[in-house]
């Protein structure tokens, strides 16, 4: 069931950003974006409505890891899927650990547009 509040998107590659937003108002979908773990948790504390966090692991400022942990804290009814392509580690590393501090989903980049929404779906229910 699609609900109108926005899924905020933590990627700090431009590109990826702008391609998962995409994919996900192509859907139907609202979204906020964030180039980082700092400026994702400030625009959490501005929109009390996100429920669904999409956010990259390796990034400048607070990596993924870090900020998956911290919305465990503050936030814990807000859903988390992490995705990474692994920089110079196997992707699945860095997705291991982020299911250990709390993400309820991952996804390896590159992935599939149905992938994403089918992962979002299942996290609206």
């Amino acid at each position: 069931m699609k609900t109108n509040d926005p899924i905020l998107v933590i990627e700090d590659e431009d590109d990826i950003r702008q391609m998962i937003c995409d994919i996900l108002e192509e859907d139907g979908y609202a979204t906020v974006q964030a180039s980082n773990g700092n400026e994702g948790l400030q625009l959490l504390q501005k929109t009390p409505e996100i429920r669904i966090v999409i956010t990259d692991l390796l990034m400048p400022e607070k990596e993924g890891i870090a900020m998956i942990s911290e919305l465990r804290e503050d936030f814990p009814w807000i859903k988390v899927v992490a995705i990474s392509g692994g920089g110079i580690l196997i992707p699945e590393n860095y997705l291991n650990r982020a299911k250990a501090v709390g993400s309820d989903a991952t996804l390896c980049k590159p992935f599939e547009s149905g992938e994403l929404l089918s992962i979002i779906e299942e996290l609206n229910r």
